[in-house]
């Protein structure tokens, strides 16, 4: 197969930054995908409904004429998030879900929950309105080893708020290991997961292939082989548990190449490409288009997408760099070759 035709699809998890960042990268997720879940990582954060209202008006000021690309806002827990504005934002469908972020655990995450105890009354209200809950799956204990984080966080907390609220949806997003495949695998029909391209590609070696290679620096952060192998068998299985979720996160070049360099990577400009070669890899071109443009809409409760987007077996030459808006960024891929290019949408 040299060519594929897919229903346009869905990215379940982007950071579009702001002010000149956002301006810089936000064509590159909008080019490819209808829809986006917006994180709401900014400093200071999108915590409230009147946040995500202006935050979202700064996307769409942003678009291209003519571009049709929905963002969908989420709200960012904190340990004083207001279940009743939440709920307002929700049944206004100005936020598509919420987020937790354990505090501490990521980029601009200083200001989020402590202790899961704390919000159970926000969880009790999302429960009730069947608003989803996107978990970012780390605890942040500095006696628990980076590499292991994820596993732990998904027995210590996880399972607990999944038994005491057994009817709240979450997304485990930017799954990293087997252990969070099978958790996924295991619970019930309310739980699903997004896959990162690069969490597919590559394994830890990446990050010090050679010296420090601070592109690849992540969180979470990239595991073992074992994982990698993993989590390609989930994404490209066919079960509508898992589904595209970039975590594209982009940071201008002078913050990721110093001592104490950000984590994300930047992957919007190649995303498509990217994950069609691993299901090129897999044999599994015929499941690609449930994981990027079916799975995440239902599981959300959303429409699918009309429209397609076409994908050709050509290569396609990934720049060292991505300039504009005064930004510069890599991207991920810098400097190599993929195979599979996207010409139309």
């Amino acid at each position: 197969m040299n060519s594929l035709v897919i229903r346009r699809p869905d990215d379940w998890h982007v950071h579009l930054r702001d002010g000149p960042m956002l301006a810089h990268v936000l064509d590159f997720t909008a080019r490819q995908f209808a829809r986006a879940i917006v994180m709401p990582n900014l400093d200071p954060p999108v915590v409230t409904t009147a946040d995500a209202v202006a935050y979202r008006g700064r996307i769409t000021a942003r678009l291209r004429p003519g571009r049709d690309f929905a963002p969908l806002m989420t709200a960012y827990l904190t340990d004083g998030t207001d279940p009743a504005d939440l709920t307002a934002g929700f049944e206004r469908r100005i936020f598509t879900a919420a987020k937790l972020y354990p505090a501490h655990a990521t980029t601009n995450s200083a200001k989020g929950v402590g202790d899961i105890r704390r919000i159970a009354p926000v969880l009790a209200a999302m429960e009730r309105i069947g608003m989803p809950l996107l978990v970012h799956g780390e605890v942040t204990e500095p006696s628990v080893d980076i590499f292991d984080r994820e596993a732990v966080f998904l027995d210590r907390v996880l399972a607990p708020v999944l038994r005491d609220f057994p009817g709240l949806k979450v997304v485990c997003e930017h799954i990293t290991t087997e252990e969070a495949v099978g958790f996924v695998l295991a619970a019930g029909d309310r739980v699903a997961a997004t896959i990162t391209p690069h969490h597919l590609q590559f394994s830890r070696n990446a990050i010090f292939q050679g010296g420090i290679r601070p592109h690849f620096y992540c969180l979470p952060i990239l595991k073992r082989e074992k994982h990698r192998l993993a989590l390609r068998k989930a994404a490209t299985s066919g079960s509508p548990k898992f589904f595209l979720g970039t975590d594209t996160a982009p940071h201008a070049v002078h913050t990721k190449e110093n001592a104490c360099g950000c984590a994300g990577v930047f992957n919007a400009p190649v995303a498509l490409e990217a994950y069609l070669t691993v299901f090129d890899e897999e044999g599994a071109l015929d499941r690609f288009e449930a994981f990027a443009s079916e799975h995440g809409a239902r599981f959300h409760g959303l429409p699918l997408n009309e429209g397609t987007v076409r994908l050709v077996r050509e290569p396609l030459a990934v720049p060292e760099r991505c300039e504009g808006e005064g930004v510069s960024v890599v991207p991920y891929h810098a400097g190599t070759t993929l195979p599979w290019r996207m010409v139309a949408g």
